[in-house]
């Protein structure tokens, strides 16, 4: 049965989404709904630190988090987006407000940051360790200035049933959320494979989060089915962050270009406003091939 809370809330969602009354009685969740109040698109650009990460992890290339920001200047960005994976393990304080500090002289926002979280672990010593990384990261987060952390739902453990997979991720997404909304943080789950792999998947566990600091990080490259611009439109009035990576494939694997054009009509459809991310996985030099694509969007999006 839900709470008292959660009923709350629900009859809170409903007066001001417009929902009819009749849909607290239907049993189903609707912690997290569309976001309704948009009234028109606005798009900020933004690439991601993933797209850097074979430089970012070869200390022979003389490529820091630092030297990424000022790359992201140079493209004219409104932000940057700094991936935790490139990050010393344990970043200090002092750290942190040096790399918000180096963005802001560079005109930059942090746009977010992103980690590799599974909460898929049932009770026990890797699921704890999975919690205790994401609440620290929602602490670098908020020292950062980034409003956003793209996190993961996980994989299905062996021994695990769909239905208590479904539950582990939901109550860890609860809790993480409940400390993220303490940090003035967002958490944005992507659909990255595993019960996240279709709009349907995703949206099954976005409905079930009641949190009003969650929402959905879509990417434009990581459904694979027949209809991968229909999956995104499903998604997209969920969306907190965007990242669009520069091909898609479908059922049979075959890379083919992102038709930006289309995301693009896709988020404004939705009346997205927010962060527009990059993130570049193919071959070639990012540094030489990120602003070629950085230019493609600005075009795709006027």
């Amino acid at each position: 049965m839900p709470t008292n809370a959660h009923l709350n809330r629900r009859s809170w969602l409903a007066a001001t989404s417009g929902l009819a009354a009749g849909s607290l009685l239907t049993g189903s969740a609707v912690a997290s709904e569309p976001i309704t109040h948009r009234t028109a698109p606005k798009f900020k650009l933004s690439l991601a630190a993933y797209s850097y990460r074979n430089l970012l992890k070869d200390s022979k290339s003389g490529v820091t988090l630092e030297t990424f920001i000022d790359d992201c200047a140079k493209m004219q960005l409104d932000g940057t987006e700094l991936t935790s994976y490139y990050f010393p393990a344990d970043p200090t304080a002092e750290y942190l407000y040096g790399l918000k500090a180096h963005a802001f002289r560079q005109g930059l926002s942090v746009s977010g940051t992103a980690i590799g979280n599974d909460f898929g672990h049932p009770p026990g010593e890797a699921r704890d360790q999975q919690i205790a990384l994401t609440k620290a990261w929602i602490e670098h987060a908020a020292k950062l200035n980034a409003p956003v952390i793209r996190v993961f739902a996980g994989h299905q453990k062996k021994g695990s049933s769909v239905e208590e997979t479904h539950r582990l991720m939901v109550e860890g997404l609860n809790e993480v959320c409940q400390y993220a909304g303490q940090h003035g943080v967002f958490l944005a789950l992507e659909n990255h494979g595993g019960p996240t792999a279709t709009a349907e998947g995703l949206l099954k566990i976005v409905h079930d989060v009641d949190s009003e600091w969650f929402g959905v990080n879509l990417d434009s490259g990581n459904f694979h089915s027949d209809d991968i611009y229909g999956e995104l439109a499903q998604v997209a009035p969920y969306a907190i962050n965007a990242q669009i990576k520069v091909v898609v494939s479908g059922p049979d694997k075959k890379k083919v270009p992102t038709d930006f054009k289309r995301v693009f009509n896709i988020l404004k459809e939705a009346n997205y406003r927010g962060f527009v991310v990059l993130e570049y996985e193919e071959a070639g030099d990012p540094r030489e091939e990120c602003p070629k694509f950085v230019e493609q969007l600005r075009e795709a999006m006027a």
